[in-house]
């Protein structure tokens, strides 16, 4: 028979949920404040015609939706998230898989090169890839030198330069989730596979490649959310030669003057990614529960 609690604990037991909501209190007042109140007023600004705000309607949506330009820029950010996660997780995955495998000395040497994009901003990176990608850069001397090339080639502007430059920027976003689910995964399950004589590659592709689905998911998730909406990243490197969301919001805003539609376009493209990780996390359990029965 389970003991009455004494009045003390009783009053602790219903002072609890009151206390946890103290503590997530400023959270959520920080969160309300300047991630959904600006989401709502976005989205208020994004249902008028004219600047002044005084005629509502959808007429920014259907301008947007109306035009193949409009809906061809929408395809190639999205089309570029895309491009940028994936050679992200090539690049990535068997870096995570190198580190969960070395040495604990050799792992503070690795996690120091991983992190340490992190500590200088987006804008210095990028401009080291205008460096380096430039007529006069690196990589075009190089290329000269060996003698592939008589000229200089034109790498800076181009789309392949803008992929390879947000690839190399939010590789720790793809690289850290995974290493904390590899490091999760019990030794002995290894060890086990290849006592049952699974060699290393089947022990790979059966074993931890599935346990790491989940890091190798939530990398996918963030370098894709980040990267369609990196700005700096895609005008700089990009030249203004391609037009992606955020450099076409930035025009509608700062040049043309169209809050509304700016608006629009924000919210277009909020509800784009929003919808393809909610397709995602669902494909991704669905497959978990076929694969776990």
């Amino acid at each position: 028979m389970t003991p009455a609690p004494v009045q003390g604990e009783a009053v602790v037991l219903r002072r609890s949920p009151l206390r946890q909501w103290q503590l997530v209190l400023p959270l959520a007042l920080f969160f309300g404040a300047f991630v959904l109140g600006p989401l709502a007023l976005l989205g208020y600004v994004s249902l008028h015609t004219d600047v002044s705000l005084e005629e509502a309607s959808l007429a920014q949506y259907t301008k947007f939706l109306a035009d193949r330009f409009n809906l061809g820029v929408l395809g190639a950010t999205l089309w570029l998230g895309l491009k940028v996660t994936l050679l992200t997780l090539l690049i990535g995955y068997p870096l995570a898989y190198l580190y969960s495998v070395s040495a604990p000395r050799w792992q503070g040497v690795l996690m120091l090169l991983i992190v340490l994009p992190l500590l200088t901003s987006a804008v210095v990176r990028t401009f080291a890839w205008l460096v380096i990608l430039g007529r006069q850069g690196i990589v075009n001397e190089l290329l000269v030198a060996i003698g592939l090339f008589e000229m200089p080639a034109k790498l800076l502007y181009t789309p392949t330069a803008v992929v390879v430059a947000l690839a190399q920027i939010e590789l720790p976003l793809m690289v850290l989730p995974i290493i904390t689910v590899l490091a999760g995964i019990d030794p002995n399950l290894r060890q086990a596979s290849l006592s049952l004589g699974a060699g290393s590659w089947r022990t790979f592709l059966r074993v931890i490649l599935p346990l790491s689905a989940p890091g190798v998911l939530a990398g996918c998730l963030l370098v894709y959310a980040s990267s369609v909406s990196a700005f700096v990243t895609q005008t700089l490197v990009g030249g203004g030669q391609q037009m992606f969301m955020p450099f076409y919001i930035y025009q509608q805003a700062i040049q043309a003057n169209n809050y509304p539609f700016a608006a629009a376009i924000a919210m277009i493209l909020l509800a784009s990614v929003l919808a393809i990780v909610v397709t995602v996390n669902l494909l991704a359990r669905r497959m978990r529960g076929m694969v776990h029965g």
